[in-house]
């Protein structure tokens, strides 16, 4: 063959090898569409262990509105009370200055009228029966608070409790598998029990914020206590 005829050839073929290289590196690739998972799936694939979970965190949200609305309703003393007080029982008005405190009906309202009701006792007795009064009113405030504390420990503790039994029937399963282990069996696993974990911690972070706020709020609404009944002392000292 001539060779002048051959050169021709070489350079057509050599131009299809490049175009089909092109056009198969141009060709895009299909991607695979991510599998998305709701929230609520999410939770029910935790297992038999959030059942407790679920349990404690309405249990956390309960109490803490529960106790929250003792608090705000305990903190509704006037700031003017112990002024009308003093004004009453300055001018004799003892009965009057009880009305007033029951109006109220507040830890500080009915420390002071306890105190009102002891009038013409020791002083000394007339103290021991507001602090009384007063042990009274902080056992109620506090009632309850123990188990939010409760619920912000335990928590945390059964999710990783079914962490450690989501990854045991996980290892069973795989155990009882032939041959290859499927990475998806193992995967599947291995992610339902960690949200067991993460629920759990969930919980307990909630409970344990909502039970410091609750102890603060209580711990004002006692030093505001305990000032009220130094002041109203000090009143029957002047009286």
């Amino acid at each position: 063959m001539d060779i002048e005829l051959l050169i021709p050839m070489l350079l057509q073929i050599s131009n299809l090898d490049t175009l089909s290289s092109v056009s198969i590196s141009e060709t895009p690739v299909a991607e695979t569409p991510a599998v998305t998972i709701g929230l609520l799936d999410l939770l029910l694939k935790g297992g038999f262990m959030m059942i407790p979970l679920y349990l404690l965190f309405i249990l956390a949200i309960f109490i803490f509105i529960q106790k929250l609305l003792v608090i705000k309703r305990a903190s509704k003393t006037p700031a003017h009370l112990l002024d009308q007080v003093k004004v009453l029982v300055q001018t004799g008005q003892v009965e009057k200055a009880k009305m007033l405190c029951t109006g109220e009906n507040t830890p500080v309202a009915n420390m002071i009228r306890k105190g009102i009701d002891r009038i013409g006792s020791p002083l000394k007795n007339i103290e021991v029966a507001i602090e009384n009064v007063g042990k009274l009113e902080i056992y109620k405030l506090e009632k309850n608070l123990g188990i939010l504390a409760t619920v912000s420990g335990a928590a945390p503790m059964i999710g990783f409790l079914g962490t450690v039994t989501g990854m045991i029937q996980a290892f069973i399963s795989i155990a009882q598998e032939d041959g290859m282990v499927s990475p998806k069996l193992l995967s599947s696993g291995i992610y339902e029990a960690m949200i067991t974990t993460a629920a759990g911690l969930v919980v307990g972070i909630i409970a344990y914020l909502g039970y410091n706020y609750l102890v603060t709020q209580v711990s004002k609404l006692i030093h505001h206590m305990e000032y009220t009944t130094i002041e109203f002392i000090d009143l029957l000292q002047e009286k």
